[in-house]
């Protein structure tokens, strides 16, 4: 007699995280090249030091830090173990079984995942043409089973943004007693249009049934440590807390993002280097025949169709880790210079084969 596990898990995928290979140029997780600042690294020594002891389970200085930045309360804050805890926490406290969740596809990975597992019914709505979010479907999606909507902006895996006015329009026509989720993992990426501008915090003021979610894993390169951090009502707040896994963010990690929101002008400026390399690794796709989404995080999407797992395998062969979508097309992790013009190369290299590129 095996143990018994709940049959419906069967169908639900593990999360694959992107791989690493030894020797290769790794493009596949988003992840920075550069490690902690000087200052966070002595932040994570130092907390390290009493590693005997459990984490602070409020998270009290690294919240009324982040809350001071912000120009929030600290009660509109939780933290978590990176924000795809608090992606699957909210689809804990919003949802019972047959409940839906909203989102559009392709998108990140984990929404239809972490739905699943909570007995909800993950709801899929198509990106445009352009790969950007298409709220106006969205919102006529949505159903008197809906209980949370994902927005995932800068959207991964196309790094497209929403207009500003139409993330506006959409906000007005969800029903306020449906939880929205503003997940702006790549924010600090961005370098918005006039037309794409918008103030998340505002918004989340306005809208009390909206929830912005950071990270530290992107931008301020503590992707190993795992923590991220949620701005919301009240009562979304009190939710979040009731089913938070008990010092699920660790000392170190609370220590290093504390660190890192002091030297955020520094972190911050690594952003610029990703910015322009983008801009040339996109500019340069461009000129091979690729089609490329106009990205605002710090990876790039290549639509590639049924061509994308065979251009993640010869790029493999070619040393460098890319992050394939089965029929879909690649994303590519902007990385350094050197990292980038080896994945470029090897571009080259396949959009020359018959003298053009295939793609949708």
């Amino acid at each position: 007699m095996t143990p018994r596990i709940r049959p419906d898990l069967a169908s639900v995928p593990a999360y694959v995280p992107g791989k690493t290979f030894p020797g290769s140029v790794k493009l596949a997780s988003n992840e920075v090249t550069f490690g902690p600042l000087p200052s966070v690294a002595r932040a994570i020594a130092d907390a390290a030091t009493s590693l005997n002891r459990y984490p602070d389970n409020g998270m009290v200085e690294l919240t009324e830090t982040i809350a001071k930045k912000l120009g929030v309360p600290p009660d509109a804050i939780q933290t978590g173990c990176g924000s795809v805890s608090l992606c699957q926490n909210l689809i804990t406290i919003t949802c019972t079984p047959g409940d839906e969740v909203l989102f559009a596809w392709r998108s990140f990975e984990t929404y239809p995942l972490a739905t699943r597992v909570a007995g909800a019914t993950p709801v899929q709505v198509p990106l445009t043409g352009d790969r950007v979010h298409d709220l106006t479907a969205m919102a006529d999606a949505i159903t008197d089973r809906t209980r949370l909507i994902f927005v995932c902006n800068p959207n991964n895996p196309t790094g497209t943004v929403v207009e500003a006015q139409a993330l506006v329009d959409f906000l007005e026509k969800v029903p306020p007693e449906v939880v929205v989720a503003l997940d702006e993992a790549y924010v600090e990426y961005v370098r918005p249009s006039q037309t794409q501008a918008y103030d998340a915090i505002e918004l989340q003021r306005r809208f009390s049934n909206v929830v912005v979610l950071r990270t530290f894993s992107k931008a301020y390169g503590l992707a190993g440590l795992r923590v991220g951090y949620a701005v919301a009502d009240a009562a979304v707040i009190d939710g979040l807390r009731r089913v938070h896994v008990p010092f699920s963010v660790n000392s170190l990690a609370q220590a290093a993002a504390t660190a890192c929101l002091h030297a955020d002008d520094e972190l911050l400026a690594r952003t610029e280097a990703v910015v322009a390399e983008r801009a040339r690794v996109a500019g340069r796709l461009r000129e091979l025949g690729y089609v490329v989404p106009e990205s605002q995080a710090n990876f790039v999407w290549l639509d590639l169709g049924d061509d994308a797992a065979p251009f993640a395998a010869a790029a493999l062969d070619a040393r460098v880790v890319i992050r394939p979508f089965a029929g879909d097309g690649v994303r590519v992790t902007i990385g350094d210079t050197v990292e980038n013009d080896q994945f470029l190369t090897f571009a080259g290299t396949w959009a020359g084969r018959d003298g053009a590129v295939a793609h949708h």
